[in-house]
């Protein structure tokens, strides 16, 4: 489809800032921020927001949450333009994380990807995809529509630095904001250019085992070994996951005993469980807790921690989703596919309030979560674009 004239002057625009767009996700990159590094975390913070200020200015209303143990949350809500009030008409919410998972000195080490295998330019770096680059292009994304001079609702940014272990400080301010909100757009990477309208509900379950102590050499039979018991039922777990049905059970962290020589007294282990259903999330709780280990001294716990709903495509978000797909041909794509993944955001939290939401606006490249993660820099300008395109055809709210 041929781009409409206003469409075609976003999409150009984005193209001619493209190199400073780049500029700012490196910026981002270059800042090390481990979820668990809280001095780098709020050193990240500050220069996001520094960066924010640079290219919009001075917000009309921020606010920042203390994370506690975890990396602080920052709003700043941007007035819009859209009825002469002001204030706009519609009120749009931007999410993303700054918190990555690599640990702090990961960036001394990191080797660029160089060009993939059909000659496109990539680009790495810890959070580069996710979801650093989502944050510059949501941030530009508001600067390239306010220079169209289309009219334009309210903008809240939302940034918080605990989303990649489970958004604990943050959740509360992401679902009291986004109820505030008429529309939210997650800034997390695409699925292949694909925008994300369904997603896995997520468990971070701790399991303990308690066991009892004796010497491994003069009295072995005197104990009951926790690190033993906890292997089963491991083991008995990663059966309960069922794939056909989209759920996952990985023991990811196991930790026990106090010494080589000692029966292991204590283990525990963390377990990732994803869920397509409810109904799924019941029967994993139910066949977890029937598990038995062959040694009865030893006492199994499980802290059964459900982090986030599953997410589907609700009916307040199908609208959105066709609003983005008319953007999208109005600035001359071909399409916008949907898809489902495996992983979770802090979309699902939004989703789960029936309220209407996008995920999967930022990045495109791939390797989340990998030493190779990369973003195809080429993309950066129809990905801003897009969120523009979308800001500026959101002055009126889309739910009434």
């Amino acid at each position: 489809m041929t781009a409409s004239p206003a469409a075609a002057a976003l999409t150009t625009r984005a193209q001619e800032v493209s190199p400073r767009i780049v500029d700012d996700i490196l910026t981002l990159v270059r800042q090390e921020t481990s979820s668990y590094d809280l001095p780098g975390l709020a050193t990240g913070l500050d220069l996001l927001r520094e960066l924010t200020v640079q290219r919009l200015g001075r917000p009309d209303h921020e606010h920042r949450y203390p994370g506690g143990e975890c990396g602080d949350t920052l709003t700043l809500t941007y007035a819009g333009t859209g009825t002469g009030t002001g204030t706009g008409a519609g009120h749009v919410l931007l999410v993303g994380h700054y918190d990555t998972v690599w640990p702090t000195g990961t960036l001394a080490g990191w080797e660029q990807p160089g060009a993939s295998e059909d000659g496109r330019e990539r680009l790495g770096g810890p959070g580069i995809f996710d979801m650093k680059t989502g944050l510059a292009q949501g941030i530009w994304a508001l600067k390239l529509a306010r220079e169209s001079g289309a009219p334009l609702p309210t903008v809240t940014f939302l940034f918080n630095g605990d989303e990649e272990i489970g958004s604990l400080s943050s959740r509360p301010v992401i679902e009291e904001t986004a109820q505030k909100a008429d529309v939210t757009l997650v800034l997390e990477p695409t699925a292949h250019g694909a925008v994300k309208t369904a997603r896995k509900g997520t468990g971070i379950f701790q399991v303990t085992a308690t066991g009892v102590e004796a010497h491994a050499g003069l009295a072995p039979q005197d104990g009951a070994s926790a690190i033993t018991a906890l292997s089963e039922f491991v083991v008995a777990a990663a059966k309960v996951a069922a794939p056909d049905r989209g759920t996952t059970i990985n023991t990811g962290l196991f930790r026990g005993g106090s010494a080589i020589n000692v029966v292991a007294g204590q283990a525990t282990a963390g377990v990732d469980i994803r869920v397509s259903s409810e109904a799924e999330q019941a029967r994993v709780d139910e066949e977890l807790d029937a598990i038995k280990v062959s040694d009865p001294r030893v006492r199994i716990e499980i802290d059964h921690a459900w982090n986030r709903p599953p997410m589907t495509l609700n009916a307040a978000s199908a609208p959105l989703l066709a609003l983005a797909r008319e953007v999208a041909l109005e600035q001359g794509r071909d399409s916008l596919p949907d898809t489902a993944v495996g992983g979770a955001s802090d979309a699902n939290f939004v989703a789960a309030l029936g309220l209407p939401v996008l995920c999967g606006m930022g990045a495109v490249g791939d390797g989340a979560h990998a030493q190779g993660e990369f973003i195809y820099p080429e993309t950066v300008p129809a990905q801003t674009a897009l969120v523009a395109g979308v800001l500026v055809r959101l002055t009126r709210p889309l739910r009434g």
